[in-house]
């Protein structure tokens, strides 16, 4: 098993599943003794939910972008204050793991980090200047599976987010404006030199649905290091928000999920 770890980023339309298969991924990979780091950069802020983490726990979760006395204490500027230009530009956040993750189930390491603001466009606040320098954190940090679960859309492809993220996964359903989303979300990925991109089409009903997504994707197949196709399991609707108790149950969901997570790690452990 490696030491070194990989740093996995999730994306695609919003409500296609990004949420659950990161849970779930984080839950598997834990179950293989790798320390996890899920990272949630959805300004809803359902994925300490859905780890199992209790609604008490999670709700009392302050992200670190509304987390003003951090922001404070790191930039040297309280964020809608009249800051000005007179803010640190690279401040050190290497406590920020130690001091606001929250540890899951399943040994399950959380951090909350709350909307990234144009973080492609260069937004000069202490705001986005404190999540650049988390982003640049954990890139650095080693011997972890780091899976960060991203705000709907492809917006967050900006080098600050992405630099670092050696494999992708875009997630989809089979509907057009699902399919065309993770189309640009693999054209950006490639040009911020991502070089593992797994394609992954959610709530599989039929064949059918299958051989309209393989005409959705005509001519961009390349794009993708592997295609997995998951079948829709009612039964997850069951155990919403917590996806636990559906890792216990004979499920091809999970066993779509699984085999995602088998390539994840070899081409993970390839890159190392």
């Amino acid at each position: 098993m490696s030491t070194q770890g990989f740093r996995i980023v999730i994306t695609g339309k919003g409500g296609v599943g990004k949420t659950t298969i990161t849970s779930l991924l984080s839950h598997l990979f834990a179950g293989r003794g790798y320390s996890v780091l899920a990272v949630d950069e959805d300004p809803q802020m359902n994925l300490p939910y859905a780890i199992g983490v209790s609604p008490e726990d999670a709700e009392s979760i302050v992200p670190l972008s509304k987390n003003l006395d951090y922001i404070e204490e790191k930039t040297g500027a309280r964020p809608d204050s009249g800051y000005g230009l007179m803010f640190s530009l690279n401040p050190d956040v290497s406590d920020v793991v130690e001091r606001f993750g929250m540890k899951g189930p399943n040994g399950v390491n959380i951090l909350v980090m709350g909307t990234v603001v144009k973080a492609a466009t260069g937004c000069l606040c202490p705001e986005n200047t404190l999540l650049d320098a988390v982003m640049r954190h954990i890139n650095l940090r080693e011997g972890e599976i780091i899976l960060m679960d991203t705000q709907a859309g492809v917006e967050h492809f900006g080098r600050a987010i992405a630099k670092g993220f050696n494999q992708a996964i875009l997630v989809a359903d089979p509907t057009f404006n699902a399919v065309q989303v993770v189309k640009h979300a693999a054209e950006l990925a490639r040009e911020l030199e991502i070089r593992d991109i797994h394609l992954v089409i959610n709530r599989v009903r039929s064949p059918g649905d299958i051989t309209k997504v393989t005409r959705m994707l005509a001519g961009h197949e390349e794009l993708f290091s592997g295609k997995y196709y998951i079948p829709y399991d009612e039964m997850m609707s069951l155990f919403d928000p917590d996806v636990r108790p559906i890792l216990d149950e004979p499920s091809e969901f999970v066993d779509g999920v699984r085999e995602l997570m088998m390539s994840l790690e070899m081409h993970g452990l390839l890159r190392a």
